[in-house]
């Protein structure tokens, strides 16, 4: 096993908390060490093709995880710089105020967060800045207040998206501009300009970007991190185990595996760890020894546990008229993220999902059976698809959780019924609509190939919540500040912190907590 220099800071993982927390630190002028398990994503052809990236699942993680019952599950994971920023949709959401505090849902309860949203808020501010978030502070009226507009208009809806909206506000509605980070320079029509990197194409939600118009952590932070002279970058080296001081209160060292098998051993004063919510519960797990018999910093045994992941749907409707639409992810609507008037406990919310087209519609084929026409053809179907993704919270149940067996492998525990009432009657509020916005009605297909061919414990984009962050050492891993509790130098920093997860993407709460955290490391370090 080789040695490597000193670090002031090692992160492990590069996506949406490690690639952000890089950034942050990489002005400091400290020595900052990034890991990555995986390399660059390849440019090709097939980053745009529908079939290589849904229906073959080109780019996955060549890996497999169990279940329960010890059966054979391919988990939505990308391991490649930038993390799985590469392939996400973008929609980068504020959580609600109200989603810091204790909700009481039909399933049971969603805990309190340690911080307010107000600690939170002006590093939502600097993340939206940072991620070239488009939108418009004030229109929906679910949100918490904004101490900044959006540095970037929203990006315009095309005419059939707008005359969805218009439907919607008749029918008392608020839908909003969704907020996605682009790289987008619009002209008076909406459309993307002769010099915007950005040029407002139908691949914008699940494919990696081939001009590098969407914000990946990759692009926004890695890249920018790696020009200071103190920052540094090892890829194709996954992290086995984190090794600790003969006191057991201080991580001495950080041991990746190579391509080749090959083990080196890096170490720092600093140790970050971001690698995803089950990767990094695992590699907490799988760092055990005698002073943390249960897992590195595992002394409360959460490490793990309260996993969550959403309640999703993926669904697609039929326009009466043709919907050519290519950039279709501009909408959202939250009227009942938080009740109805029928309903006393949170549905979640609906926003856009990236234009469907005839490939995806074929790999959706076989579901389909007796529930559309067999004799429409699948590009008239694309043609008049308006495809809707629905979020709802799940709640963190302390037996849905990451696990290792005896050879290392992954075990993943989950009781996909959790809190899953909100979730269907916010599909009955879409299917009621549907008439009134121009779709056939009674015809909303599942539109599973987002959600892993229909497993849904394979739709782990969204996954949170198995480190969770508290002031109470005896019920959670971490303190406020994201540090171990159990360890002087050890931090977590990516979606597992969370203690309730909300119903919007959590990636955008990712990235502000790597600004607070960085600037709560940078003090340290100094």
């Amino acid at each position: 096993m080789g040695d490597s220099p000193h670090y002031d800071v090692i992160i492990i993982g590069t996506g949406a908390g490690g690639g952000t927390l890089a950034h942050r630190l990489a002005p400091s002028g400290k020595r900052v060490l990034l890991l990555e398990r995986g390399g660059h994503l390849p440019r090709e052809r097939d980053n745009w093709d529908s079939t290589s990236v849904f229906v073959k699942g080109k780019y996955r993680a060549p890996e497999f995880w169990l279940d329960r019952n010890g059966d054979e599950f391919p988990p939505e994971v990308n391991y490649y710089v930038g993390g799985n920023t590469k392939f996400y949709g973008a929609a980068l959401f504020r959580l609600r105020p109200e989603d810091f505090g204790e909700i009481r849902h039909h399933g049971g309860v969603s805990p309190a967060w340690p911080i307010p949203y107000e600690e939170l808020e002006p590093y939502y501010t600097e993340a939206e800045h940072l991620y070239l978030v488009h939108g418009r502070h004030g229109e929906d009226p679910s949100e918490g207040a904004a101490s900044a507009q959006y540095a970037h208009p929203p990006v315009e809806h095309e005419p059939r998206i707008q005359q969805l909206s218009d439907d919607l506000e008749k029918r008392g509605l608020h839908p909003f501009h969704l907020p996605i980070g682009v790289d987008l320079t619009q002209d008076r029509d909406g459309r993307a300009t002769h010099t915007s990197v950005c040029i407002r194409c139908d691949r914008v939600d699940g494919f990696p970007c081939l001009v590098r118009g969407k914000s990946d952590a990759e692009v926004i932070c890695v890249e920018p991190a790696l020009r200071h002279p103190g920052v540094e970058m090892v890829t194709s080296t996954r992290v086995v185990r984190l090794e600790t001081d003969a006191s057991g209160r201080s991580v001495s060292g950080v041991v990746g595996r190579l391509a080749d098998g090959s083990e080196v051993r890096y170490t720092a004063d600093v140790v970050v760890v971001s690698c995803g919510a089950v990767n990094s519960a695992a590699l907490l797990l799988a760092s055990a020894n005698e002073h943390h018999p249960r897992g590195l910093a595992n002394s409360s045994d959460v490490i793990g546990r309260f996993y969550m992941r959403h309640n999703n749907l993926a669904l697609m409707a039929l326009s009466k008229e043709p919907n050519d639409t290519r950039f279709q992810k501009t909408l959202a609507l939250h009227d009942w993220y938080l009740g109805a008037d029928d309903w006393d406990f949170p549905l979640g919310g609906i926003q856009m999902l990236g234009k469907s087209d005839a490939e995806q519609i074929h790999g959706e084929a076989p579901r389909w059976a007796g529930a559309v026409t067999p004799d429409k053809p699948f590009e008239v179907m694309a043609h008049h698809a308006v495809d809707f993704w629905l979020c709802g919270e799940d709640l963190p149940v302390s037996d849905n959780r990451v696990t290792l067996d005896g050879d290392g492998r992954i075990h993943l525990t989950l009781d996909e019924r959790n809190n899953i009432e909100g979730l269907k009657r916010l599909r009955h509020k879409l299917q009621g609509m549907l008439g009134h916005l121009g779709m056939q009605e009674h015809q909303l297909l599942s539109h599973s190939i987002y959600l892993h061919k229909g497993m849904p414990i394979g739709a782990t984009a969204h996954q949170a919540g198995t480190v969770r962050f508290g002031t109470d050492p005896a019920a959670s891993a971490l303190d406020v500040n994201c540090k171990a509790h159990d360890l002087d130098n050890l931090y977590v920093v990516d979606t597992s912190f969370f203690p309730s997860v909300g119903a919007v993407n959590p990636s955008l709460t990712a990235i502000a907590n790597a600004l607070r955290v960085g600037d709560h490391l940078k003090a340290r370090l100094n």
